[in-house]
């Protein structure tokens, strides 16, 4: 029996479903993010009819092969009133036209002829639809349109913390954890354990069930690896240049390189420069940057890897997009942080930095709980806080100092003294919390229970 992880995005789903007068659904993300699963489980759950297309497989091809036709036939002089619901009455005879029935079309990206038509799905017919894919090929093919306006958008990612404790059957042991010090240290002991399980194996729903089976972290970045190999193998469909295809071999080290490198910023002007110097160092003098940067788009379009902004000396105004990168799974950022050799004792501070990075990430969704539009840091005189922090209602800021031992910083100090920060956030892993006037320190496991107030 497969078992079932529960995920958060069901519970947008359904709110975009109960909306009057919503548009056609695109649930988006990765590969290997859970989309196909959860989208057909919401479909099966709430409508008494499902009609589910998959681009890439037979469904697809015969779905194509109605449109090819019917597009034919109207330019032919056939008089159509409503050529969407001709199109799925070909393919589905059955096909009955109302609220209760959902069609799933998935792996959009392999037509940009269907997705765009998505204004007619969501204008002509009663039914609802839900498209589905990544973002691979879409972001590079200029037929592809931009239908904002007829798209409601949410976004598969891989599981959170929280996510992973609800499949290990102990999100009850975090309900009750208080995140400043009135817990019971079994409770912190069994909650720094599966932390620590979770920042090994990451968030990849198969390499999750392969946990929840077997208990083996080898075994688990055995399916990692596999996931990894089928996002470069399919990366190749859309890069003919064998120069590309040596880049994406070894751009995952890269970037974790990168992710070691403790400064202020780059040495160079940008992201894409800083990484190119790696790059032409390490493997080829003869990569251009358009090559960089088109693998750069590509890994972040493609849900591998998520940016950070600057803040210069604590000033929200100046901002710099794009200053730093982190890994959108801790598996890839666990794995490839040992691949490249880096010390087992960075490696716990790396990824610690990395799991704050996309918790809060996570809190600049609909309705946004934090400002900007990237999680930023910030540098002040000589030093650096790791993260950033304006509440979107409060307007009160938080500098962020993550550890995975005990260490203070002398610079959220001076940030405090000086006024440029409301609160100082120590996030640890190695502490039961506490509150020391608007000095807050709090198990790194539970910050997903902080609010930003």
């Amino acid at each position: 029996m497969k078992r079932y992880l529960k995920r958060q995005v069901y519970e947008q789903m359904l709110a975009w479903k109960q909306q009057p007068g919503h548009s056609t659904l695109e649930v988006s993300g990765a590969r290997q993010v859970g989309k196909t699963y959860i989208v057909n489980k919401f479909a099966e759950e709430q409508y008494k009819n499902k009609i589910y297309i998959n681009l890439l497989d037979f469904s697809g091809e015969l779905f194509m092969e109605r449109y090819d036709e019917l597009r034919q036939e109207i330019k032919d002089g056939l008089e159509c009133e409503n050529p969407v619901y001709e199109l799925i009455k070909r393919y589905r005879p059955k096909f009955v036209d109302s609220p209760e029935t959902v069609v799933i079309i998935d792996e959009i990206q392999e037509s940009a002829a269907i997705y765009n038509r998505i204004r007619e799905f969501t204008r002509t017919l009663k039914s609802d639809f839900i498209v589905t894919g990544s973002y691979l090929g879409r972001i590079l093919n200029k037929e592809f349109k931009f239908s904002a306006g007829d798209l409601d958008t949410v976004e598969v990612q891989t599981l959170s913390f929280k996510e992973f404790l609800i499949a290990m059957g102990c999100f009850d042991l975090y309900e009750e954890l208080d995140i400043y010090g009135g817990s019971e240290e079994r409770t912190h002991y069994e909650l720094r354990e599966l932390y620590r399980i979770y920042t090994a194996i990451g968030g990849y729903p198969a390499v999750v069930l392969q946990y929840m089976e077997s208990h083996s972290l080898p075994e688990c970045e055995a399916v990692l690896l596999k996931i990894i190999k089928l996002f470069i193998q399919e990366s190749r469909r859309y890069f003919a240049d064998i120069l590309d295809d040596e880049v994406y071999q070894n751009i995952f080290s890269c970037v974790a390189r990168i992710l070691v490198k403790e400064k202020k910023g780059f040495d160079k002007d940008s992201f894409s420069e800083e990484l190119r110097s790696i790059v032409v160092k390490d493997y080829s003098s003869n990569v251009s940057k358009a090559t960089v940067n088109r693998a750069i788009d590509w890994l972040y379009s493609s849900g591998i890897i998520g940016f950070a902004g600057k803040i210069t000396e604590c000033s929200i105004m100046d901002f710099k997009a794009k200053a730093r990168c982190y890994f959108m799974d801790l598996g890839i950022a666990n794995f490839y942080l040992r691949h490249i050799g880096c010390p087992k004792g960075h490696i716990a501070g790396i990824i610690s930095e990395n799991f704050v990075f996309l918790d809060l990430k996570r809190r600049l969704g609909h309705p946004s709980e934090i400002t900007l539009e990237t999680p930023a840091f910030a540098t002040l005189g000589n030093g650096e806080i790791d993260f950033w922090v304006m509440a979107m209602h409060s307007q009160k800021t938080y500098a962020i100092e993550v550890k995975s031992g005990k260490n203070n910083s002398k610079t959220i100090q001076e940030a405090l003294d000086r006024k440029k920060i409301d609160f100082a956030l120590f996030v640890k892993g190695n502490t039961y919390g506490g509150i020391k006037d608007n000095i807050l320190t709090i198990p790194i496991y539970g910050i997903s229970k902080f609010s930003f107030e």
